[in-house]
């Protein structure tokens, strides 16, 4: 198996939780809380993951991850955590379960409540060494198992980012096996979060050549070679589903570089409760009208993306992700989602204080956000 040491150890192969018992012991963990969903508990796949698990380790399963993970759903793990006396934690799912293992991971080795630490108000430098945590993605999506960041709604209902190198998983293993099967839709939806991730770690304006080149081959995977078609319209397709799980933690692994004004967006409409969207979906979404707006100032970084992703010169980058999108079966805009224009106002608010706005391969100020948002709705 392949071993990609970044900024944690990642195995990235078939087979890969044939690993998880010497994980374990590597760690020093012998009562791991598994931080998972119904869902998965519901298709086995966590009996598979305990299987890889010796008899000897005393395992505890929470199982209440919401699609958008919350602070009341992370204090719960913290309790349960705490009540079966754990020292380690196992992270199962997709990008929920993971930011929720990591927002758990903080809250057991510091004291003040979660907003304190949000990124926008500078609570990053007060976070120093978490809970050990082992992370196995059963999504080629959000890359959350070699990311440092966790995005979790808070009490006061704002969807707000925390991060820093203390919360990266010390181990991640990233087994292809379990994201066969997927359904189509989900492989869609979370296909495209790294595709857009790696599309906004290109374009942001920070200087890292290694995470610029990282995201072009992710994208080169995903999008040039067919893989995110394939794996979306035959589930079975191993290689493809390789290839997916590859893109998807390069995504992670080249913003941090930075993101940009589609997350801001997708962010500030995730934090809506009735609507419970997608967080990959919003991305899909968003991404076009994005990409309008940066054109501009791209330059050569235009012709990159063309290049990785298999695009003709004389196509533009948003009608390309468009008709991507309409092949994956996905919406084509954010009022097909229930987003309607008096919401516009809370969400422009929201986005402008987002930190991946700050990171935008353009700066966005709050009238060009309403604009954003109504092309995104398909009524500019």
């Amino acid at each position: 198996m392949a071993l990609i040491t970044f900024v944690n150890q990642c195995h990235i192969e078939h087979g890969a939780i044939d690993m998880l018992g010497a994980t374990l012991e590597q760690l020093g963990i012998k009562k791991p809380l598994i931080c998972t969903d119904k869902g998965l508990v519901d298709l086995g796949i966590v009996d598979t993951i305990r299987g890889r698990i010796p008899n000897d380790v005393d395992v505890t399963i929470y199982d209440g991850t919401p699609e958008n993970p919350t602070e009341a759903a992370v204090t719960d793990a913290v309790q349960m955590f705490r009540d079966n006396d754990c020292d380690g934690i196992i992270a199962l799912g997709g990008g929920s379960s993971m930011d929720l293992s990591k927002g758990a991971a903080l809250l057991l080795t510091h004291d003040e409540p979660l907003i304190n630490y949000n990124i926008a108000t500078g609570g990053a430098m007060k976070i120093g060494p978490c809970t050990p945590m082992i992370a196995i993605p059963t999504t080629s999506g959000t890359g959350s198992e070699v990311s440092r960041g966790a995005v979790i709604i808070t009490n006061d209902g704002r969807k707000l980012i925390f991060g820093s190198p203390h919360m990266i998983a010390k181990v991640s293993l990233c087994d292809p096996d379990l994201t066969i099967g997927l359904p189509p839709r989900l492989t869609a939806a979370t296909g495209m979060d790294a595709v857009t991730h790696l599309m906004e770690a290109v374009m942001s304006p920070n200087e890292n050549p290694p995470a610029e080149a990282i995201g072009l081959d992710g994208l080169w995977r995903a999008v040039g070679q067919g893989n995110l078609i394939r794996a979306t319209e035959n589930g079975d397709d191993r290689d493809a589903r390789k290839e997916m799980m590859i893109a998807a933690t390069e995504g992670a692994l080249a913003f941090t570089k930075g993101l940009g004004s589609v997350h801001a967006m997708s962010h500030a409409v995730g934090r809506i409760a009735h609507l419970n969207l997608h967080h990959g979906t919003l991305n899909a979404v968003c991404l076009p009208a994005c990409l309008r707006f940066n054109d501009e100032v791209l330059g050569e970084k235009r012709d990159r993306l063309r290049h990785a992703m298999g695009v003709p010169k004389d196509k533009p980058l948003d009608k390309a992700v468009e008709e991507l999108n309409a092949k994956l079966g996905l919406p084509a805009n954010l009022s097909e989602m229930g987003v309607t224009e008096d919401m516009i106002p809370g969400l422009v608010e929201h986005a402008m204080v987002d930190p991946t706005t700050m990171t935008n391969a353009r700066p966005v100020n709050a009238e060009q956000y309403e604009a954003l948002y109504r092309d995104a709705m398909g009524i500019a």
